[in-house]
């Protein structure tokens, strides 16, 4: 039976990130002012293995999770990352995603397929080269993030999804050429309102492109309707093309919060556990972990902390009296 917190949510899925590195400097995630050649990195030794991830993995699914998804960082930078694909797939009872920027997807589609990856998203957050570049600020041309897709599809993803983040002044004008482009494609397209994750992404409300605003621009050259969600927790809400050709989705977590079916935790790459994407504080498993911890009482542990969790952010980000030190995106994923 899987186990609720304060609030009545039950918790369903694990996000594991398993680098805080990453090849990108996306201004709204690792700006490069900030991640500049400078910053420390976790040490390697600091990270969990694959074994330790795995015996986490298989201690929450004894604890009801039916949804692992693999972030970062870039978690495709992470060495030889199909060995830990393996070992979760043998788990099994999981529905196992892994989200990338796509630089790396092309060289490991494949493999990632071949190992049990059961689902891929891609981050692209505009078709337009000279913009794109300007918001991964390495500049890494869309080309290649588009042949990593394909790549991706050919190794048998199906369907694959994309999201995009959106953020006023940098990439509002490409809403409508997104959503054109992986219709024909029949992609599923998310977008992103741009969010407050973090303390280093200098996030304003003015540079918030509201979940109504996206969905008013495409409606008007490529109308839609709404559609039910999938499952109750879905972070997406889901509209669908008049017209029957597919549908996009919209993450609107600033202006329409849904923390209220929130079913997710979240494991750092050096095992610390966190209830909630702007949380300010984690909870240490990595010592639990090297420290002879048995099974059941990292279970218990686990039990203890999400039975307690009363995380709602999002609802009361307006309440906020004074800013709080939050974690960064690029460490816990997104």
């Amino acid at each position: 039976m899987a186990l609720s917190d304060r609030l009545g949510r039950s918790l369903r899925d694990l996000r594991i990130s398993v680098t805080d590195r990453c090849n990108f400097r996306c201004v709204y995630c690792m700006p490069k002012e900030i991640f500049g050649k400078d910053f420390q990195f976790l040490d390697r030794k600091a990270l969990l293995s694959f074994e330790e991830i795995e015996r986490v993995a298989r201690i929450f699914r004894g604890l009801g999770i039916e949804k692992i998804r693999l972030t970062g960082g870039e978690p495709l930078v992470r060495r030889n990352i199909e060995a830990l694909i393996a070992k979760l797939a043998a788990i099994g009872g999981l529905d196992l995603t892994l989200t990338t920027n796509g630089s790396l997807l092309k060289q490991k589609a494949a493999a990632l397929r071949d190992a049990g990856l059961k689902r891929v998203t891609v981050s692209l957050d505009s078709l337009d080269d000279a913009v794109f570049r300007a918001m991964n600020d390495v500049d890494f041309p869309v080309a290649r993030v588009l042949e990593g897709i394909d790549a991706a599809a050919a190794a048998g993803f199906a369907p694959i999804k994309i999201n995009m983040v959106v953020k006023r002044g940098l990439n509002e004008a490409s809403i409508v050429p997104m959503a054109r482009f992986f219709r024909e494609r029949g992609q599923i397209l998310r977008f992103i309102e741009y969010m407050d994750v973090g303390d280093s992404n200098g996030w304003r409300m003015d540079d918030v492109v509201s979940a109504a605003e996206i969905v008013a621009r495409i409606d008007r050259e490529l109308p839609l309707g709404p559609a039910d969600a999938n499952y109750r927790g879905e972070v997406a809400q889901r509209w669908r093309y008049r017209d029957g050709s597919g549908e996009i989705g919209v993450i609107a977590s600033v202006t329409q919060a849904f923390c209220r079916d929130c079913t997710r935790a979240r494991l750092s790459a050096e095992g610390q556990l966190y209830t909630c994407l702007f949380a300010t504080s984690g909870h240490d498993l990595r010592a639990l972990l090297r420290d002879g911890a048995s099974d059941a009482a990292i279970a218990s542990f686990i039990d203890a902390l999400w039975t307690k969790r009363a995380d709602r952010y999002s609802e009361i980000r307006s309440q906020q009296t004074a800013p709080l030190k939050k974690i960064e995106m690029s460490y816990i994923g997104g």
